[in-house]
């Protein structure tokens, strides 16, 4: 959620009923092409001419590609307290804010934890980083999103066409701005009052392919001479990532930012793939934030999780071939539609796996998937296969030879209703996503405290089942004997990891 609070941060009826509404980014209307100059010109009158702003108000954030069920709406927190201050010349911002979750027993992802949370968030020019509680953390790969964000405010909206040779067409909504800043196409309208009341930009996600962030504007009012919205609400991918009440705005602040030099010379991290033996023909494969699995079979490969991204998993398919070589990958086990669970799973697709997933994430990822791929391209969109599924309803079983897993639907899960475990009878493993996160030994998980409701869950379903459990192998954190799972569920002390 971090990469999203910088800030946040076509698709098709999702099967939950709700929709992810996207205009192609090519899309045409009947509309009469303008001066640009006059338009923005005109605008930068009515609005103001600024150097720097800051704005301040309430309202919520939203945890992009969180939900609890495939299309329905991003979980949401309350924001208790907002302050965004950006000083266009150098290219700067600040954002300062706290927000606490609106109900613990809330359904979804994100991140749970206790109190309010406070974020400070910064970027200046190529650099991007997050200071909570006064400590700096580098965010190398988030200076760009953190830029458009600017570009995507009313009065950075306005600075950034008039230095990227735009285009304006006249519609029945008003005015149409587009032009290129950088890898990304911008488009705004302009209405009759010359105010900004819509900035769109299209972005790249590995779930949804190309994908729409768009930005409304409205009731604007004059602050000491400046018009500003007291109403901005963010969608992305088609659902509300922020809406935010402006209460008070302040006209060139000024803002000067020193980066720090751990910020200057950090680099994105290099992906780390670990591996470690659970048994036989079972490896732990870690290194990073979040983990897989694999599992030899006689004839072939499964891959349990395949989280993040498409480099991520390329670098757990090498792994995997290297650990059981020359065996295919036959099957890939996708825990829940967390995205950033999901984010690797068309990777398998194209290596030729079939998907085994709970059976409420099939339609979501069929419409999710036949979305256009235009400004990343994976190796699924060059390719010519198409993704095969085997839907999970309560259970499913692989059995080859001398190895056995079931795969259950984890009934109750707050976390994901689509929620899947995965039991290893012959060698008493449990796999299991999100419900408990031991701590790395040299990295502790990012977060609060996971709800307990979340550990008494899985617990009730392991008795449910009557599973016979020795070791937890958890998607986040590291490989615990099942007795860690019980202390932390009867303190609470189970610790979160930040996505979810």
């Amino acid at each position: 959620m971090g990469k999203r609070l910088g800030i946040l941060l076509g698709l098709f009826l999702l099967c939950s009923g709700s929709a992810f509404a996207q205009e192609t980014p090519d899309a045409k209307k009947d509309e009469t092409e303008v001066d640009p100059k006059a338009v923005l010109d005109a605008a930068q009158k009515a609005m103001g001419n600024l150097t720097s702003i800051q704005y301040s108000g309430t309202g919520h954030i939203y945890s992009f590609g969180q939900a609890w069920t495939p299309g329905a709406p991003w979980p949401s927190t309350n924001l208790t307290s907002y302050t965004r201050t950006i000083d266009y010349s150098s290219k700067s911002a600040q954002e300062d804010l706290v927000h606490s979750e609106p109900n613990p027993m809330v359904k979804g992802g994100g991140r749970p934890f206790a109190g309010d949370d406070k974020q400070a968030n910064f970027v200046s020019g190529d650099s991007a980083w997050d200071m909570p509680g006064g400590k700096t953390i580098p965010q190398p790969g988030v200076a760009a999103e953190r830029q458009l964000q600017i570009w995507l405010t009313p009065h950075g909206f306005l600075k950034a066409a008039m230095e990227n040779n735009p285009t304006a067409t006249k519609g029945v909504r008003g005015t149409e701005i587009t032009f290129k800043s950088g890898k990304y196409t911008l488009s705004g309208t302009i209405d009759a009052h010359n105010f900004v009341t819509k900035t769109d930009a299209w972005v790249p996600t590995p779930v949804l392919g190309d994908t729409l962030i768009e930005t409304l504007y409205s009731d604007y009012k004059d602050f000491n001479g400046v018009q500003f919205p007291t109403m901005i609400a963010q969608k992305e991918g088609g659902q509300m990532v922020l809406d935010l009440t402006v209460t008070s705005v302040k006209a060139n602040p000024g803002l000067s930012l020193s980066v720090p030099e751990a910020v200057k010379t950090a680099t994105p991290p290099a992906i780390k793939v670990t591996s470690q033996k659970l048994g036989d023909g079972i490896w732990f494969v870690a290194g990073g934030s979040h983990n897989s699995m694999v599992v030899e079979f006689p004839t072939y490969i499964t891959v349990i999780e395949a989280p993040l991204s498409e480099a991520r998993s390329l670098a757990v398919i090498a792994e995997a071939k290297k650990l059981v070589p020359n065996k295919p990958i036959k099957y890939l086990i996708n825990t829940h539609s967390h995205f950033d669970h999901s984010g690797g799973v068309r990777t398998y697709v194209a290596e030729g796996a079939t998907i085994i997933t709970q059976s409420i994430n099939v339609p979501f990822y069929q419409r999710a998937w036949a979305t256009p791929r235009s400004l990343n391209p994976d190796n699924m969109s060059k390719g010519a296969k198409k993704p095969t599924f085997i839907p999970v309803k309560d259970k499913h079983e692989l059995s080859d030879g001398s190895r056995t897993l079931a795969i259950y639907h984890e009934e109750g899960s707050m976390h994901n209703a689509g929620m899947l475990i995965v039991y290893f009878p012959k060698e008493k493993i449990l796999e299991e996503a999100d419900d408990f996160t031991p701590d790395l030994p040299e990295l502790a998980a990012p977060g609060g405290i996971r709800p307990p409701v979340f550990m008494a869950n899985l617990l009730k379903q392991i008795e449910t089942l009557k599973l016979d459990v020795k070791t937890i192998a958890p998607m986040h954190g590291i490989v615990v004997p099942f007795s860690d799972l019980q202390k932390a569920a009867s303190n609470g002390s189970g610790a979160a990891n930040g996505k979810g």
